[in-house]
């Protein structure tokens, strides 16, 4: 701002300048003598003024001339000059005109297209950084993974754009599926961007698939402290992988620390229906009978389960039917209107050989809710009772269209998994496993036997009955419903 009023006071003083000067030879008549190569030429005041401005003016061009004529040449060497300069502001709007196409053709859904054009941007505007980040992505987006790794190859040179090289490179080997390498470079991803959450939840499903669980735990301490996991979501997905690492100890047969890991992983979830069974064991194996009924009745107030009862049946498997009603009571005290809990103690009932109790237990819930399990029980207890063989068909019948019941189920894929598992084996969706009933609960009319619990170890052989295809009722022995606790 300062300068140009300055130059505006410039110009205006040298223009009074002039004008003061021309005056002034006006007023005293003095003449300008110039001899040029033997010639006088006499000149006016005015006339001085006029010639000295057009010898200025002349000048003027024949340097700008002059200085064309250098700029000229230097751009014929190759050297940048303004010449340059204009044809390289000329080829960097096409470039970037071609850059800008290619972007929204990508976005449009035009994989060749945009790929066409981020070429055409590298020719024009040699900024890699740019042109190479929209070929790959071009590429990756047409399917041409060939030309999509050269160009995050060549990103890796430049610290910029390291990381989206090194990302770029594990979505492509997780494509061709090769998991070993894209779990290195999502570790390589996440150590230059620790808060990065897609590069995090990538890690962990990897880390998860491959049994890592160490480093599956590491990396969900990351999520947390970075704050893209909840504290409380945290505990609970820590909890599973310590189960996990508990469980590949012991079967390593390494037992002092597969009982810690088991433990802390119960500690961390209490509710945690596996964690809770495994840490029982432990304790039992410990010695410890007393630690192991407490986590079961604590995680049986949490939700009632069938592997609870089998793991609080096993803490003493060689006691009497009495002595096991006796010691079941206080767990069975706390929910008592929970389904799980009445088909626990019908069990119970069963194996004491108590018909009326287990049928005044059962109540209603062959009605209400008839399932595999419900009705082979219904079809014991009438069969225990003396009911003729027609009523017990007609029970186990209705068993071979019957729901399972609750079982583990992927709240992703709705899949169901025969035993409990922090990765869904259908769809790889972590922590997704939940005890219901799946969505779609009629089985199959050859439907296998209905699952009893393990504490109907030695029910008398006239009350094991079960369906076959044909709906005839067979008498089996105990131990081909049973699922023994060991």
């Amino acid at each position: 701002m300062l300068w140009s009023l300055a130059k505006v006071v410039i110009f205006l003083a040298a223009i009074a300048g002039l004008a003061f000067l021309a005056g002034t030879l006006s007023d005293t008549g003095g003449e300008v003598r110039l001899w040029v190569f033997g010639q006088e030429f006499t000149f006016g005041p005015l006339q001085a003024a006029i010639a000295a401005v057009l010898l200025v003016v002349a000048v003027w061009v024949l340097l700008k001339v002059a200085a064309f004529l250098g700029a000229v040449f230097r751009f014929l060497n190759g050297d940048e000059t303004a010449i340059s300069r204009y044809f390289d502001r000329s080829r960097e709007r096409r470039g970037f005109t071609a850059l800008t196409e290619g972007m929204v053709a990508l976005a449009s859904g035009e994989p060749s297209l945009a790929l066409s054009r981020a070429k055409t941007a590298e020719k024009l505007l040699k900024k890699p950084e740019l042109t190479t980040l929209l070929t790959a992505q071009a590429a990756e987006a047409a399917g041409d993974g060939k030309t999509a790794m050269a160009a995050y190859r060549a990103l890796l040179s430049s610290e910029k754009t390291r990381f989206v090289a090194v990302r770029g490179l594990m979505k492509q080997k997780l494509v061709s599926g090769d998991t070993d390498t894209a779990l290195k470079l999502a570790e390589k991803a996440l150590a230059l961007r620790p808060r990065h959450a897609e590069t995090q939840d990538v890690l962990l499903k990897l880390q998860t698939e491959k049994a890592d669980w160490k480093g599956a735990r590491a990396t969900l301490s990351e999520k947390l402290k970075t704050g893209e996991l909840p504290r409380s979501v945290y505990r609970r997905r820590d909890a599973l992988l310590a189960l996990q690492e508990a469980k590949v100890v012991l079967d390593e047969g390494s037992t002092i620390e597969a009982r810690e890991a088991a433990i802390e992983a119960n500690k961390m979830s209490p509710d945690l229906i596996p964690a809770a069974v495994i840490a029982s064991r432990a304790l039992v194996e410990k010695g410890d009978k007393k630690g192991a009924a407490r986590v079961l009745r604590k995680a049986w107030d949490a939700q009632p389960h069938p592997d609870l009862a089998a793991a609080f049946a096993a803490i003493e498997p060689d006691e009497s039917p009495g002595a096991r009603m006796r010691r079941f009571k206080p767990l069975l005290s706390s929910r008592p209107e929970n389904e799980e809990t009445r088909l626990t103690n019908a069990e119970l009932l069963l194996l004491a050989e108590d018909f009326k109790a287990a049928r005044k237990v059962l109540g209603d819930l062959a009605e209400t809710h008839p399932t595999q399990r419900t009705l082979a029980i219904l079809a014991a207890v009438e069969r225990g009772t003396g009911a003729d063989d027609l009523t017990v068909r007609s029970i186990l019948a209705r068993a071979l269209t019957a729901s399972r019941g609750p079982q583990w189920c992927c709240d992703t894929c709705q899949g169901v998994q025969s035993e409990w598992n922090p990765v869904c084996s259908s769809c790889g969706g972590f922590d997704t496993l939940t005890w219901r009933e799946p969505v779609a609960t009629r089985q199959s009319q050859t439907a296998a036997s209905a699952d009893l619990s393990p504490l109907l170890v030695g029910l008398p052989p006239e009350a094991a009955l079960i369906p076959d295809a044909s709906d005839d009722a067979v008498i089996l022995p105990p131990e081909d419903i049973v699922r023994r606790s060991n």
